[in-house]
């Protein structure tokens, strides 16, 4: 298992351009970059470009991945470069995101069902909870859109693999895999956002271990209130993930996966906002998770109980100190480096 950071969230990613990127990666220890996006690497898919970006990660030693982008058609508008690229036909525009990626070895690709909306509060932060279209539909929607890109993909070997994003549950997703596919489907597993769904991650791991071929790994810091719950991400070791029996779940059955950390990046004196708000008494919240099962929920509670009783000791930074401190450069770098020496102890200690 190597290690990696996301491509888009590395301190400077804007300034620095995708070679700038890979060369702060390895001055930073990283073994690999996971570009969000192809689009990230070269909008215009100039291969050009992209051959330069391959040549480089190989000089260096790195892993490279990257990704097509919303595959939902209901979430499509938020992302309008997919369509440009396409010259207005959004199926050209995947078809040619996904040549470019498999011209250039680029095999493993991130896919999502929907964004995250932090200008809302509770459910309506995901597109989950949307009352234009159920989810229901936005899901049957999705199964025959990646129907229409399965072919381009067994043609090209390519994998597409959706995020354990906040909008959608591991069990959805093995739905999904099921019904397209794990020839061409699999699972990037983010530990962080699985919270939101009331997920517990080392239940969540051994669901879907068998088709995670990508990574984001982050921590997590989730604190029960009297109505529900805040989430935040936290850097890989200081939350209540147990990434130990999450990788060695992991490691069962790949044992080459990338590890890429996705940590949060600077803050260059903003102001962080109130946690997401987890609404886990809310009887429209719980019908909405139909495949949650009593014992995982009793587990996921317990956990949150028992990591909100270290916050209440002192033991646990609250997440308004957290928010207060300054969070630049330096401390974005020390994030990475203690996140990164974190799952390699646990790799050291699991022999991995």
């Amino acid at each position: 298992m190597r290690i990696g950071i996301d491509g888009r969230k590395i301190p400077e990613a804007k300034f620095r351009g995708p070679i700038g990127i890979l060369n702060h990666a390895k001055s930073l220890g990283m073994e690999g970059v996971f570009f969000r996006t192809i689009l990230d690497i070269s909008p215009k898919l100039d291969k050009g470009i992209i051959r330069e970006v391959r040549q480089r990660a190989d000089e260096l030693g790195l892993y490279l991945e990257a990704g097509l982008g919303k595959v939902n058609p209901y979430a499509l508008p938020e992302t309008p470069e997919v369509r440009d690229v396409g010259d207005g036909d959004t199926l050209l525009g995947f078809r040619r995101m996904m040549e470019a990626c498999a011209e250039f070895d680029i095999r493993e690709l991130w896919i999502s069902t929907a964004g995250i909306k932090q200008q809302y509060r509770g459910r309506f932060t995901t597109d989950r909870f949307r009352t234009d279209v159920s989810w229901e539909d936005q899901l049957e929607a999705t199964r025959r859109f990646m129907l229409k890109l399965k072919p381009i993909a067994l043609d090209l070997g390519i994998h597409l693999n959706f995020e354990t994003h906040e909008e959608i549950t591991t069990f959805e997703i093995l739905r999904l895999i099921e019904a397209i596919g794990e020839d061409v489907v699999g699972v990037v597993f983010d530990t962080g956002n699985i919270h939101i769904r009331g997920e517990h991650p080392v239940f969540a791991a051994k669901r879907i271990a068998p088709y995670v071929r990508q990574t984001h790994l982050k921590d997590a810091y989730v604190e029960l209130l009297e109505d529900g719950a805040y989430y935040q991400s936290r850097m890989i070791g200081s939350g209540l993930v147990d990434f130990t029996a999450i990788l060695s779940e992991l490691n069962k059955y790949r044992p080459d996966l990338n590890l890429t950390i996705e940590c949060d990046p600077p803050r260059l004196g903003a102001v962080r906002g109130e946690p997401h708000f987890i609404e886990l008494y809310n009887p429209e919240w719980i019908a909405g998770h139909p495949d949650l099962s009593r014992e995982e929920f009793a587990a996921y509670v317990e956990l949150v109980r028992d990591y909100t009783e270290r916050i209440r000791k002192g033991m646990v930074k609250p997440w308004k100190q957290h928010n207060t401190e300054p969070f630049e450069y330096p401390e974005a770098l020390q994030c990475i480096e203690y996140s990164k020496q974190h799952l390699e102890n646990i790799c050291q200690e699991l022999g991995i």
